[in-house]
């Protein structure tokens, strides 16, 4: 994962847990990703932006994270909640960009 823009950039690798989401292991791994809610779909504190190709493989939005983006600063095309993505085999080797939501 990538720290935001405003930030000091640094890159991390870190072990994923597969059909565990990126809110938790970013937390499991002491990025800072706020996810205020707990990861109850409740608040945009745990956005992320992804690259396209993996965007693109990524499950579709349900209508409440849509909501919830509306709140995110920073907020691309290729912006989802870490909550809300489970790590799957395929993700093996991609980066994940922590926007400076100002949080």
């Amino acid at each position: 994962m990538q720290a935001g823009a405003n930030r000091q950039i640094s890159n991390h690798t870190v072990d994923a847990e597969v059909g565990k989401n990126l809110l938790d292991i970013a937390h499991d791994n002491n990025l800072e990703l706020e996810g205020a809610c707990g990861g109850e779909l409740a608040c945009a504190t745990c956005h992320l932006v992804f690259e396209q190709d993996i965007y693109d493989s990524l499950p579709e939005k349900e209508p409440e994270e849509d909501d919830m983006l509306d709140l995110a600063m920073e907020l691309t095309d290729t912006s989802r909640l870490g909550c809300q993505i489970c790590v799957t085999k395929d993700m093996d080797g991609m980066t994940v960009r922590i926007p400076d939501d100002g949080y």
